[in-house]
């Protein structure tokens, strides 16, 4: 449970006013001291933001908004990162096609400055370039590194790495180290104080925090599928470069089903320890099961008895940081430390999934979590303390870690950052997911869900999801199914035997074979074969045109 760290602090959140306002000045204090006392304008700001701020009433909020833009794009990771091949064949790890449909080649290894550059209009890519310095900002009118592909001699020569691409959209590379400087200050300061803070006080400077969120321009809000479009237009052009008539791949999910979608669960305080078997009731009555990520230290008991409950009826635990303190990725000596409590609960509650608090990451640290999933990365961050985005709607690989990322918004934002209570949001998300055969992936809060208007809201999601699962053919399933197929169809590869494809490996009697044809310039993913009638799930994607 808890405590109050100090005792005077009890007094803070009487006075709501008050607290807003000290933490304001504190806020703008730390910025003033780390931009420079003497300086005007925060050190590596553009002309162009000293010119904005100008006009500004109140300069030191707009360079707020110049220090949350200058502080992810600014890091020592925007420079002279040179591409290493740990993606190869990333076209076929994506699609599962036959080898030699992976027909991409770059013309030198990209080498210098990594920037911001399109690939068409529906693809945001990050990476090193060929002979060009792509831009240091996402926002404004980028590159189309589409302009420059030549298709010649049976092969995609293409002036970037896809591999390198996909490894930072991924892993969030272009985002600069959210942990240094004032914001690592500030939330230091606001986790010692969280305790003594009343619930609207702590929503509030929340939502002071995340009020620049529509300025953001990458990833797209409110879903980002920049991988999974870039990866649409790299098979249309090596379709295009075969000179056959379509692609046999591997399908994305189990029996045919269009999408997937899995409901998650996190149990962040009493109450919402007190509610599971309450909301298992819940989600039974539409036939869906949820994983419950349980916090193994200081909020509650972790008693055996739910665990045994929540495993008997066939939903799934996973853990959920050790404390919930927001300072797991810290340092590395503390983050291994605590690594090492972590993985032994896992063991303990027989968890394969794991997730961080408050949806912290920092990716190139997993290799001491001992877990076969996390589920930590967002689509797209815009409404989370820490920036960023994997833009991809699909699972995907880590170090031997499968990613399931978190594709629409957290029920906490939606109704007290955004004051959205319905599910239209939610709605307009799964569309955008499901063009794209994605994994839905929802996070719902019982400590936040057990109130009746929360609730209602809840069971209209479940409804919503329930209808797709009947009328659409979408796999609704639980995060260690999808993980344990998701590693199946990695396994899996195509052979023609006399004529015709086949599927080999574990699982592949639940695997189909989609096809990707062109038709009027765009790829299309259908389970039926091009000379058969159509009669299963298409989808129209991506568009390229190109130099032959």
């Amino acid at each position: 449970m808890e405590k109050n760290p100090s005792g005077w602090l009890s007094s803070i959140s009487v006075n709501y006013p008050c607290t807003i306002l000290a933490f304001r000045s504190l806020f703008f204090s730390c910025l003033d001291h780390f931009s420079g006392a003497s300086s005007r304008y925060a050190p590596g700001m553009k002309p162009s933001a000293i010119r904005r701020c100008q006009g500004h009433r109140n300069f030191r909020e707009a360079r707020v908004r110049e220090f949350f833009e200058y502080n992810t794009l600014h890091s020592p990771r925007h420079f002279n990162i040179r591409f290493r091949h740990t993606m190869p064949n990333s076209l076929v790890q994506y699609f599962r096609c036959p080898q030699r449909f992976d027909l991409l080649a770059w013309r030198d290894e990209p080498t210098g400055e990594s920037g911001y550059f399109r690939f068409g209009n529906d693809s945001t890519c990050f990476g090193s370039y060929h002979a060009q310095r792509p831009s240091a900002f996402p926002a404004g009118a980028l590159h189309d590194a589409l302009d420059e592909v030549v298709i010649e001699d049976g092969k995609v020569h293409l002036p970037f790495s896809p591999s390198q691409v996909l490894e930072h959209l991924q892993r969030e590379s272009y985002v600069g180290e959210w942990r240094e400087g004032p914001l690592s200050i500030l939330s230091q300061i606001y986790y010692f104080l969280r305790p003594a803070l009343t619930v609207p006080v702590r929503r509030h400077l929340q939502r002071l925090y995340l009020s620049n969120w529509k300025e953001l321009s990458f990833p797209s809000w409110p879903v980002d599928c920049s991988v999974n479009n870039l990866m649409e237009h790299l098979l249309l052009l090596s379709l295009r470069a075969s000179g056959e008539k379509c692609v046999p791949f591997i399908w994305f999910w189990p029996n045919a089903s269009s999408s997937c979608a899995i409901m998650t669960h996190d149990v962040e305080n009493q109450e919402g320890y007190d509610y599971c078997s309450t909301l298992m009731d819940v989600d039974d009555t539409f036939g869906i099961k949820a994983s419950f990520q349980v916090i193994p230290e200081e909020r509650y008991m972790v008693l055996p008895r739910l665990l045994e409950e929540i495993r008997g009826r066939g939903f799934e635990i996973c853990v959920h940081d050790l404390n919930h303190d927001g300072h797991l990725y810290k340092n590395r000596e503390q983050f291994l430390q605590r690594a090492v409590k972590i993985n032994a609960y896992g063991k303990q509650f027989g968890a394969e999934g794991f997730r961080a608090a408050v949806l912290y990451r920092k990716q190139i640290w997993y290799d001491a979590l001992e877990f076969s999933f996390d589920m930590s990365v967002p689509n797209v961050a815009h409404l989370d303390p820490q920036r960023g985005g994997c833009c991809t709607v699909m699972p995907y690989f880590l170090n031997g870690i499968l990613e399931i990322p978190v594709t629409t918004v957290q029920d906490y934002s939606l109704w007290n950052i955004l004051h959205d209570y319905s599910i239209s949001l939610w709605k307009r998300q799964t569309k955008i997911i499901m063009e794209k055969h994605g994994c839905m992936s929802f996070i719902v809060h019982p400590d936040y869900v057990k109130h009746p208007r929360q609730l209602l809201i809840y069971r209209e999601l479940l409804a919503h999801l329930d209808r797709l699962r009947r009328d659409s053919d979408v796999w609704i399933a639980t995060p260690g199914e999808v993980n344990r197929w998701w590693r199946q169809r990695a396994a899996m590869h195509l052979v023609e035997k006399g004529g015709s494809w086949l599927i080999e490996g574990e699982g592949s009697e639940r695997a189909s074979i989609g096809y990707a044809k062109e038709a009027e310039g765009r790829l299309v993913l259908s389970l039926d074969h091009p000379s058969l009638p159509q009669s299963g799930i298409t989808s129209g994607t991506a568009h390229a045109t190109t130099r032959a």
